[in-house]
């Protein structure tokens, strides 16, 4: 409809001021909690990618690429093929005016204050599993197991990785040895990793401009890559004629001969020839001899008779070959800058997961169903007074109301000293109370069985890495064992509250006293 173009672009110009003054209303809006700034930001983002689409029809439309704007200007001025006068021009125009307005009654303006109200309460949906509570823990189980099956070499019989130690290192992929990086299981590892944070990223934080930050990752990788300086791809390369820094075996700056080279020895010599891809075979004379061609000479311009069948410098020399690994390896290592770039944006959320996990790892199922059902409640709760605000100028700890406790009562329970515990990772905590309970709470555990020391009475008030490591010493000098005897020391506790060794505590279990 040419006809009806001029109101086609006020009605989008008026809808993009109206998705504006929405979002800055809407942003003036302090969230009381998490999932309220949440839904705040994808509102905004969802605003803004209507203004953004309504945006583009407004180019098209001014482009005027058919003449459509251009004609129904002209007759506006009564500047008619027909040769009608102004006024004719006039009416016929009205009549389409309002026949549009009949067919399209939502673009007529009309009070928008009731829809507004409702847009700005909207709670958009964002889909999260269990495991991610709401975009407050990463929940990277799969990537784990694919992890664990694909890169850990299990013949080699190494122990099974924790899902925690998983956490510390999947965002350091220049620590996974070059070999594996070649295989299309680890790019197929790479690709899932890579895919799960942007999608957690565009969800946790819609606000962000991934694109924008993808091609300054981007910008940034060319000038690294070029330089050969992206990290876990450093290359001294065999593109110059040298071999990567960490095959190197032996220094050739050294030697001045074959004859000062082959006092290295055969294994060494062999060693280094393989680093190299060259053939490892032969006498002494002759590895020194092929090792030493190395020194004055690049690899892409030694004779290929000098070349392990299938070696990769092999390939390097071949030409074609070389430029398909090379576009390989330029891809990973993008993929790699980018998980790294990511992980920094997320750090707080992983290491927020990580401290999670070895949380749960101490607790029982009754407990983790108690704190779960806490968590559900503090939710209710908060969604039931979020727009109560709280006089707090004190910051003093919340009672169980959910208000602030009593002055008098913070300085009775001594909440404003600090107690930190070097076991804990220099953990605070505040008051005497939390500091005594906290020997027996988890985190202090966890401490204690990384140190390999037994969680007794003991090693009550004794929050030094050192101290703890020298009483458990001394207790074992004065024991005369190297060895805790669980059956004696390890502490059990009953309904009641009494305790017992294990061996007492079994017993008495076993006869069904308790």
């Amino acid at each position: 409809m040419s006809s009806t173009l001029l109101e086609v672009t006020r009605a989008a110009h008026e809808e993009v001021e109206r998705f504006e003054r929405l979002i800055v209303k809407d942003l003036q809006n302090e969230p009381a909690t998490s999932k309220d700034r949440l839904y705040q930001s994808h509102r905004v983002r969802n605003m803004i990618d209507t203004i953004i689409s309504t945006t583009e029809k407004l180019v098209e439309i001014y482009e005027d690429k058919d003449s459509a704007r251009k004609d129904e200007i002209a007759a506006l001025g009564g500047q008619t093929a027909t040769g009608t006068n102004v006024f004719s021009a006039f009416y016929d125009r009205l009549k389409e005016i309002r026949e549009y307005h009949r067919r399209h009654p939502v673009a007529r303006v009309v009070d928008a204050n009731e829809q507004d109200e409702s847009l700005l309460k909207e709670e958009p949906v964002v889909e999260f599993t269990g495991e991610e509570a709401f975009g407050k823990y990463l929940d990277m189980h799969e990537l784990y197991n694919q992890y664990v099956n694909l890169i850990l070499d299990k013949k080699a019989g190494e122990p099974a990785m924790e899902y925690s130690t998983y956490l510390d290192v999947f965002s350091q992929p220049e620590n996974i040895p070059r070999k594996l990086k070649y295989s299309r299981r680890y790019r197929e590892y790479l690709e899932n990793l890579l895919e799960y944070l942007v999608y957690f990223f565009q969800r946790t934080e819609p606000l962000q401009d991934l694109d924008r930050l993808f091609t300054k990752i981007i910008s940034e990788f060319e000038d690294q890559w070029t330089n050969t300086m992206v990290q876990g791809w450093e290359r001294n390369d065999l593109e110059n004629g040298h071999e990567p820094t960490e095959h190197t075996v032996i220094d050739l700056d050294y030697y001045n001969t074959v004859e000062e080279l082959r006092e290295v020895g055969p294994e060494k010599l062999k060693e280094a020839l393989a680093a190299l891809g060259l053939k490892t075979g032969g006498t002494v004379q002759q590895r020194a001899e092929r090792l030493f061609l190395t020194k004055h000479t690049p690899l892409e311009k030694l004779d290929k008779k000098h070349f392990a069948k299938g070696s990769k410098s092999s390939e390097l020399n071949g030409g074609s070959a070389s430029i398909k690994d090379l576009e390989m390896e330029k891809e990973i290592a993008l993929m790699e800058a980018k998980i790294r770039k990511l992980c920094e944006l997320l750090n707080e959320t992983i290491e927020r997961t990580r401290e999670n996990v070895v949380k749960k790892q101490a607790l029982t199922y009754d407990e983790m169903e108690a704190e779960r059902e806490e968590e559900e409640t503090q939710a209710d709760t908060e969604s039931d007074d979020e727009e109560q605000q709280i006089y707090n100028p004190l910051k003093l700890p919340m009672g169980w109301d959910g208000k602030p406790i009593p002055y008098w009562l913070y300085k009775l329970h001594g909440l404003g000293q600090e107690f930190k515990c070097e076991i804990c990772g220099n953990y605070s905590y505040w008051g005497r109370r939390a500091y005594e309970r906290h020997f027996k709470e988890w985190r202090h555990q966890h401490g204690m069985r990384c140190l390999g020391i037994p969680n007794t009475k003991n090693f009550n008030e004794i929050t030094s890495i050192e101290e703890a490591k020298d009483l458990w010493k001394k207790i074992q000098e004065r024991q005369g064992v190297n060895k805790w005897r669980p059956d004696l020391e390890e502490e059990y506790e009953d309904r009641e509250g009494n305790i017992y060794n294990k061996k007492t505590y079994t017993d008495l279990q076993r006869q069904g006293l308790i």
